[in-house]
């Protein structure tokens, strides 16, 4: 498998505490790609690093083979990159129509939207402050999804949401994957339903990486007993 995004001996600090210790994560191209982790374990250090919203103490970041450390978050966005973080992913004053439309003018150009999550049919005039949390984050990775970004990375994507919507939302994103060609990588706390196809999963524990590999392999059961 080719590597799209890659972190190598990256390292983050956040004052005097070092968040992530010189790991090495590498996400296959056009394929899904799990992050798993307790809360602190450094999933969310891992995302924003990629995405250039903190810099690194030491390592590199690389893009197809590229060091890109040293650009900027808005310029990886420009090239393709699009972050949902877990807080902040939408803006609480504008509609549901207003976020897309800051996306694509088109109407017809949202289908991929509606088809991922029908329900926001029905919420275009709703300001998103007065929408629930997981209605939330279904508007966000929507606008990842109509982004036309090669690159998604979602920090947990299925936060605030029912069972079975998160199963529907994950489904999602591994069908982006699968079947729309682009790089996804999702940080989430626990390996469930659809992300068990995930061609690459790296648990994370203490801002250090503990396994990578495939879900099947021998040691990703121990690996992940928290």
């Amino acid at each position: 498998m080719s590597v799209e995004i890659e972190l190598r001996g990256a390292r983050v600090r956040y004052g005097p505490l070092e968040a992530l210790h010189g790991v090495d994560l590498a996400m296959p191209s056009g394929r899904l790609t799990v992050l798993l982790g307790r809360n602190g374990s450094g999933r969310s250090t891992a995302l924003h690093a990629l995405a250039g919203i903190v810099p690194l103490s030491g390592g590199r970041v690389l893009w197809r083979g590229e060091d890109v450390t040293g650009l900027d978050a808005f310029r990886r966005a420009r090239r393709g990159l699009a972050l949902v973080p877990e807080q902040r992913a939408v803006f609480g004053s504008l509609t549901v129509e207003e976020h897309f439309a800051l996306v694509t003018g088109d109407v017809g150009g949202r289908t991929p939207a509606f088809e991922a999550f029908p329900a926001l049919r029905g919420l275009l005039k709703r300001r998103v402050g007065t929408l629930s949390g997981g209605e939330q984050r279904m508007v966000a990775v929507s606008l990842a999804l109509l982004s036309g970004a090669g690159v998604l990375l979602l920090d947990e994507p299925g936060q605030g949401l029912a069972p079975a919507a998160a199963a529907r939302m994950h489904q999602v994103l591994a069908e982006q994957a699968a079947d729309g060609g682009r790089t996804v990588v999702v940080a989430e706390q626990q390996l469930r339903g659809a992300l068990r196809g995930a061609a690459v999963v790296h648990v994370l524990r203490r801002g250090s990486v503990a396994f990578t590999g495939e879900p099947a392999e021998p040691g990703f059961t121990r690996r992940t007993r928290w």
